[in-house]
């Protein structure tokens, strides 16, 4: 195991062993505990109760984080002619159809976010190979493939973002930086983890939340006491 560094042990010896945290002590603690010298992303991980093996118990959805995530988000909206001004008024970083196409299909993926329309959906449908394993298939759940591309330019830039249960029931997401005031953490983590509590699927037995965690960039995670989160 590698030795800790005198800031991460200073980090750990701040979070009490075995003690589950308030969402709202947390949010504050995480702050506490951060010693990077840039603005660390805050995450949330939160195991659930499902096997996302089966159909009937992924989990996957969308929440429209209140302070936003804190990161520029570079947006590619593929969309033909009659919807590029929409799609650049609305603050996409890139906008095109068929250059832009050749250019993923080439490996070029440096963006966070890729909207499409149904009508381009033959085209994009295409890449899945490249843009599969990067998580950036435009996908009609996620809001990414709409014929209201402004709108959807707009939600990402503000805060929407996308998340989905991974093989192991944990759902993992950024949910601000270090540098956000205490509540802001809180109330952007409250709002997904309310969203996550709406999605419950009906084959899920059992304990659903499981156990949340949240933690910055390198430092450890807090244990979030789950009975004291409303809604959950």
């Amino acid at each position: 195991m590698a030795k800790l560094t005198k800031n991460q042990k200073k980090a750990h010896a701040k979070i009490e062993a075995g003690k589950a945290y308030t969402l709202k002590d947390a949010a504050a603690l995480v702050k506490e505990i951060t010693t990077t010298k840039f603005d660390a992303s805050v995450d949330i991980d939160v195991s659930l109760g499902v096997d996302p093996r089966k159909a009937n118990q992924m989990v996957r959805g969308i929440a429209t984080l209140p302070h936003g995530t804190g990161k520029t988000v570079r947006v590619l909206a593929l969309v033909t002619p009659d919807k590029e001004e929409e799609a650049r008024a609305a603050g996409a970083d890139f906008v095109g159809l068929d250059e832009y196409v050749a250019k993923i299909e080439g490996g070029w993926t440096d963006v966070d976010i890729i909207i499409t329309t149904p009508a381009c959906m033959a085209k994009v449908g295409k890449l899945g190979r490249v843009l599969g394993p990067r998580n950036l298939m435009p996908n009609p759940k996620s809001g990414t493939v709409t014929n209201d591309v402004g709108k959807a330019v707009t939600e990402v830039k503000a805060g929407k973002i996308d998340f989905k249960v991974d093989k192991t029931g944990i759902i993992h997401a950024s949910i601000g930086k270090v540098s956000f005031p205490a509540d802001k953490i809180y109330e952007n983590a409250m709002e997904i983890i309310q969203v996550i509590a709406k999605l419950k699927p009906s084959a899920a037995k059992g304990t659903y939340f499981k156990s949340i965690h949240v933690s910055s960039t390198m430092s450890p995670g807090i244990a979030i006491e789950t009975k004291s989160v409303a809604g959950i």
